[in-house]
Order: structure tokens, then C-alpha cells, then sequence
């Protein structure tokens, strides 16, 4: 389908925030999440490129891209680097499932909507973590795993 909009601008990653807060991401061991390195790489392209691959598949219509950019969504996102997965991890931001009550926003009118948007915020988050995995980190994990660990048969 794709969408065809302007790309709004990267998250400002906070230093501060919490990923343990977060309850769709689990990260164990080292706490040096290199936001500010994955911060620049966003601002250097990563965001950009990452926005229009999404934007040319995504099944999300323009009213729910205006929907979630009106809710500050795309502003909202996590990206930090994961050093005992060895990878890049995201937090994808959403609409809450009270959404009716809090009458988030006057164009949100049914679940179809929501579930779209969130799921398409998930879309995105992953596929920036794919670029910039794929054309910006170039360092490793740092994380040696224990020399006692079982060995299995293949």
C-alpha cells in the first residue's frame, strides 16, 4: 500500500530513561546503552532511511499517521544498543488500551485503528533497528559469556 508523508523528525533519546520500565523489552547484563551514539547515527540518516522503507510497505493510512503524529508517537520512540543480545533494541511507543476513556485523540474511533497504529509503531521500530545494525553499528558486544557453560550436542 506505502504512505506517502513527510518524515518526521528522530527521537531525542533520553539518557535516563529506564529500559526495565519498559514491558515489551528485557535486557540483562552491561547498562551502557550507547544512546548518544545511536541518537547521532539517527540524526545522520539512519531515521530517514529507515522512515521511507517503512513508509513504502506500511499499511498504515494517512488519517492514522496524522493520528499518531498528533500523539507525539514518533517522538516517543527507544533505541538503545543491547549489549548482551548484541544487538540494537527498541521501545516502540502506543496508544493505551484505555484509550476510550482517556479520549487520547478525537480521530481515534475504534480498536481496528488503534491495533493498526500500534502495530505499524512496531513495524518501524524494528526496521530502524535493522539499519542501523545493518549500515551504522560497527562495534560488538563486550559481553563474554562464562567459560562454565554446558556444552550441547548438535
Amino acid at each position: 500500500m506505502g504512505l506517502d508523508v513527510a518524515v518526521p523528525d528522530p527521537p531525542e533519546l533520553r539518557a535516563e530513561a529506564d529500559i526495565q520500565q519498559y514491558e515489551d523489552v528485557s535486557v540483562d547484563g552491561e547498562t551502557d546503552y550507547r544512546r548518544d551514539e545511536l541518537e547521532t547515527f539517527l540524526r545522520e540518516g539512519a531515521w530517514t532511511e529507515a522512515f521511507n522503507q517503512w513508509s513504502e510497505h506500511t499499511d498504515l493510512d494517512e488519517r492514522e499517521f496524522e493520528t499518531a503524529r498528533d500523539l507525539n508517537l514518533f517522538y516517543e520512540f527507544d533505541f538503545f544498543w543491547d549489549d548482551f543480545a548484541d544487538r540494537v533494541g527498541y521501545h516502540a511507543p502506543g496508544i493505551p488500551e484505555d484509550w476510550q476513556e482517556r479520549d487520547v485523540h478525537p480521530d481515534l474511533d475504534s480498536w481496528n485503528a488503534v491495533s493498526s497504529i500500534n502495530a505499524a509503531l512496531t513495524e518501524l521500530g524494528q526496521t530502524v533497528c535493522d539499519v542501523l545494525e545493518r549500515d551504522y553499528v560497527d562495534w560488538e558486544a563486550e559481553f563474554d559469556a562464562p567459560d562454565d557453560l554446558p556444552e550441547f550436542d548438535q
